[in-house]
């Protein structure tokens, strides 16, 4: 693994398109405060619009610059977590986040007392045309509101209520230690988040087994410390809940995205029918695979030799934009944008934070992070997440500072359609052995998207409702349950290796609670509008580019209908889980 100061500077982002340096970082951080403590000066005068247009629009503009600060800090941590310096800057914007916030602690509690006949008119006042979300927000949260004084606690309290995040970022990306593994030549290899998942490719089930203890058995020996940690985080949860009158911390996280939690409970009981398919895949995998065990360390092993998506970043690069081709010539400029002009972190180093992921604030292009090897999974998570980039995109591009933020919930179904198209793409060329491979792989993106985030969502709920039943989140229990899902959704014809039960200690997004649900949802989504795109062409794109450009000017439910996908019908789920199935029967077949 190499250290950054090794990468060439074209596979690293550029953070100085949003802050020059830490000079600028500290000049505007300096101001933050001193201008938040100006606009608390207009408590008691919301009443009048000339006062209130006046404090909404500088309140916008203090929010842009610390959001600015906060997501920079935040980059730059994460390219080297260990160091100090931008560790202590991304705490000191945390705590400028809360202090902040405490002083406009008094800005719903005042607008909550308007009558809803005011906030209407304030909706559809031209005036006030980018706040109009804002206002909707104010009417539909009303009776959630506390009074000024118990909102500026609840602010207070923000300095601390994420700590479990915190402790587990640190502890996942800086501190864990794995044994080390011998690869299939007998060198030894220094375990890490992204060695791992190379090796559980690998053709030795010798060295898939000795990477999976190695990496289970550091969390295992944690567990208790982990468990702690995370039940901290679920009891934050609901700490906020009961505060504000929800019956549940699933409600009250969906009410926040303005979506019905029984969106929620149709995932689950949609993928717990379609669990019968994914356990013939799973004896598939293992008949193909000639394995007289098949264990949870097998399941990433390509059942087609030879036939890997090996290749350089490069490479990658131009396959994806092949496959996004039915997008329009507009969609490809934003892709050569994002490769030439410093949008992507491209290869793991030392230190940086692992996985993918993208971020970036309003009036910048969006930033990618990857920690790029040559494997599939890595260039089908290119296309991801530029999914996520061209969608901030077109929502920054199309909306005002107030209304381009989107909702989580519709943030996973680009990504996800790029992934489809991808697939697609590649499966209109392939024969043989590719075809087999492009098959499989598209199941274990099903496998892994679509029915592992739903069992991830699954137990989320399970943890959640027992700190709601006030019971004890202890490793024991969580493990337990993890186990016994795990067994559920994966069925007899895998060894559920005893180590799994600890998998959910290592669940980066279990500390944003109720997140992973949506690439389930994505998927299903995703899967519709791809279909509609190669099947429909401009129309589909045109519909699908209005989607793209909503930001959060609409609930996320109809922004998705923008895309022609009613996700309150049973429609999307049935076209995704028919297409697992008969992607099932297509692989089975092309063995035979």
């Amino acid at each position: 693994m190499k250290e950054r100061k090794d990468i060439k500077e074209q596979y690293k982002w550029h953070l100085q398109d949003m802050i020059a340096n830490e000079q600028e970082w500290e000049k505007g951080f300096a101001s933050l405060l001193p201008d938040a403590k100006e606009l608390a000066q207009f408590k008691g005068s919301l009443d009048n619009e000339d006062k209130l247009y006046e404090f909404l629009t500088r309140k916008s503009e203090n929010t842009a610059l610390l959001t600015k600060l906060y997501i920079w800090a935040k980059m730059m941590k994460d390219v080297d977590t260990r160091n100090s310096k931008f560790q202590a800057m991304s705490d000191r914007i945390e705590m400028e986040v809360v202090s902040v916030s405490s002083m406009f602690a008094f800005v719903m509690p005042e607008l909550s007392k308007f009558s809803d006949e005011k906030l209407r008119g304030l909706i559809s006042n031209s005036r006030f045309v980018d706040y109009s979300v804002f206002f909707e927000e104010v009417l539909r949260s009303k009776k959630l509101i506390l009074s000024e004084k118990e909102e500026k606690i609840l602010a207070e309290v923000g300095s601390f209520s994420d700590n479990s995040k915190l402790v587990f970022s640190m502890f996942d990306n800086a501190d864990i230690r794995f044994s080390s593994v011998k690869d299939e030549n007998g060198k030894m290899v220094e375990l890490s988040h992204g060695v791992y998942s190379l090796l559980l490719q690998s053709g030795s089930q010798k060295v898939r087994e000795e990477a999976f203890n190695s990496m289970f058995n550091a969390y295992k020996s944690h567990i208790n410390t982990l468990a702690a940690v995370y039940a901290g985080n679920v009891k934050k949860d609901w700490f906020y809940a009961k505060l504000r009158g929800f019956s549940s911390s699933l409600d009250y996280v969906m009410y926040g995205e303005n979506i019905k939690s029984t969106a929620y409970q149709k995932l689950l009981s949609a993928v717990d029918y379609g669990t019968k398919p994914l356990h013939k895949y799973i004896a598939l995998r293992k008949k193909i695979l000639g394995l007289e065990t098949l264990n949870m360390y097998d399941l990433y092993l390509p059942i087609v030799e030879k036939q890997n998506l090996a290749m350089s970043y490069e490479k990658a690069f131009e396959l994806v934009k092949s496959a996004l081709k039915p997008l329009g010539s507009e969609y490809i400029g934003l892709l050569d944008s994002a490769f030439n002009d410093g949008w992507i972190d491209v290869f793991e180093t030392r230190g940086k934070r692992s996985g993918a992921y993208s971020w970036g604030t309003y009036g910048v292009h969006p930033y990618v992070l990857l920690n790029y090897q040559k494997t599939t999974h890595d260039v089908f998570t290119i296309a991801h997440e530029l999914g996520h980039a061209i969608h901030s995109h077109y929502s920054n591009l199309a909306q005002p500072f107030e209304k381009a933020e989107y909702e989580i919930f519709v943030a996973e179904i680009a990504s996800t359609v790029n992934e489809v198209l991808l697939l697609k793409y590649l499966l209109q060329s392939a024969k043989g052995e590719m075809k087999k491979f492009l098959l499989s792989y598209y199941l274990d993106m099903f496998r892994t998207t679509l029915f592992r985030q739903t069992m991830f969502a699954e137990f989320e709920a399970v943890a959640h409702t027992m700190v709601e039943k006030n019971e004890p989140l202890t490793a024991e229990a969580l493990s337990s349950k993890y186990l016994e899902l795990n067994k559920k959704y994966y069925g007899k014809a895998v060894k559920h290796n005893d180590l799994i039960a600890y998998e959910w200690a290592r669940i980066p997004h279990f500390y944003n609670s109720f997140y992973v649900y949506k690439y389930a949802t994505g998927i299903t989504a995703a899967v519709s509008i791809a279909n509609r795109i190669l099947k429909e062409g401009d129309i589909a794109v045109a519909d699908y580019k209005k989607f793209l450009s909503a930001g959060g000017s609409l609930p996320p439910l109809d922004i998705l209908r923008l895309a022609g996908v009613d996700m309150e019908t049973d429609n999307p789920f049935e076209v995704a889980m028919k297409e697992f199935a008969d992607t099932v029967d297509q692989l089975e077949e092309s063995f035979k």
